[in-house]
């Protein structure tokens, strides 16, 4: 009779225990250990459970909740970070910036300017500029300005002293590095007009004017 009372407590631990997990996600710490003092008190006392499988269970609930834990602390952590980077990246509306970009917006009046990366010992710096059929239709020679960038400045001219259709043109640069001919980095410059997010981790991307939208890590310097 005691053994049959007993397993019926254990069977009504059990049922109350499948209807706290329909109303919660997740076992929380409470609810196991309610759980674990039942278990103990209904078990059989003809077959007790072991030490060593209580302490389990013990371990795998305290690591499943340490685990837990950690990724409530990053998310914050990580919240935190871009709530920071979005204030930062508001503060460049309205400032120039230099965008990693092959291609760049010659205005129907103005230029286009940037820099070129330039690692030291880079000599024989040129810039072409192509329109979007591939033709070449200008090259300027670059002076260093110091050991790691070269500026530049196009004002749409062209060889035989027209000027360039408004519209978009593909920037390569070149240079000569231990008597080897190497592609470098062109840096377009442009002025932010706005600063936005964009997917569930929040990235963050700035529109540019004649660079439209371009990501935050291709930003290589602020004017």
């Amino acid at each position: 009779m005691a053994n049959d009372i007993d397993m019926s407590l254990v069977g009504n631990a059990g049922l109350a225990q499948q209807q706290r997990s329909k109303s919660n996600d997740s076992l929380g710490q409470e609810e196991f250990l309610d759980l674990m003092v039942s278990q103990l008190r209904n078990q059989d006392p003809f077959k007790p459970m072991e030490s060593g499988e209580f302490l389990g269970q013990l371990a795998q609930f305290g690591t499943v909740t340490g685990i837990s834990e950690v990724q409530q602390s990053l998310e914050g952590l990580a919240g935190a970070m871009r709530g920071s980077q979005t204030l930062q990246a508001a503060a460049l509306v309205d400032r120039d910036v230099l965008v990693a970009a092959r291609e760049a917006w010659l205005p129907p009046e103005g230029n286009v300017r940037g820099s070129i990366a330039a690692p030291d010992g880079t000599t024989d710096v040129k810039l072409e500029v192509f329109d979007l059929h591939g033709e070449l239709v200008g090259e300027l020679p670059i002076q260093s300005t110091d050991n790691t960038t070269a500026d530049f400045q196009w004002d749409g001219s062209l060889a035989e002293g027209s000027r360039a259709e408004p519209g978009f043109y593909e920037l390569r640069a070149t240079g000569r590095m231990s008597g080897e001919d190497v592609a470098l980095e062109v840096l377009v410059a442009g002025r932010v007009e706005s600063v936005s997010t964009k997917g569930s981790q929040g990235s963050l991307s700035l529109t540019v004017t004649g660079l439209g939208v371009v990501d935050l890590d291709r930003v290589r310097g602020i004017g």
